[in-house]
């Protein structure tokens, strides 16, 4: 009895290994639709990827709604040119992944040219089968 358990829980274990790295590439694969929905502008890629719910936060401290987030970029009033993303973590508990990354970017908010350094930190949570984007919060490197 005492080997069937053991039995039990290796494989258990060894389930849960090989079907978090496939959960974690779905993750991966959310952040980068999300890069380039950001970067487009494209009002359906922002629906598509974001939650109802979404509560998305600035390193300045302003907070948006999805729907005052995705009227941002669509109208250019927010505008990501570029972004570059690295030193990228992916946790996932349950149907929430929480993913931290450094982000680089040359934006044009307002007709503006600028350039943001941030660490930034993202909540996705699984929707009907897909990974949706719940909240994001962003701080300014320190230098």
């Amino acid at each position: 009895m005492k080997k069937t358990i053991i039995l039990f829980l290796f494989i258990s274990a060894s389930f849960v290994a090989v079907s978090q790295p496939k959960e974690e590439k779905k993750v991966e694969a959310a952040v980068t639709y999300l890069i380039s929905a950001l970067e487009s502008g494209d009002k359906t890629s922002l629906e598509n990827i974001t939650m109802e719910k979404l509560s998305y936060g600035h390193s300045g401290g302003n907070i948006e709604t999805r729907e005052q987030f995705i009227e941002n970029l669509v109208s250019g009033k927010s505008d990501f040119v570029t972004i570059k993303t690295s030193n990228q973590t992916i946790s996932i508990s349950g149907n929430t992944s929480i993913v931290r990354l450094r982000l680089d970017a040359k934006t044009l908010d307002k007709g503006k040219e600028a350039e943001v350094h941030l660490h930034v930190m993202l909540v996705f949570q699984k929707e009907k089968g897909d990974w949706k984007m719940l909240a994001r919060q962003a701080v300014k490197l320190v230098s």
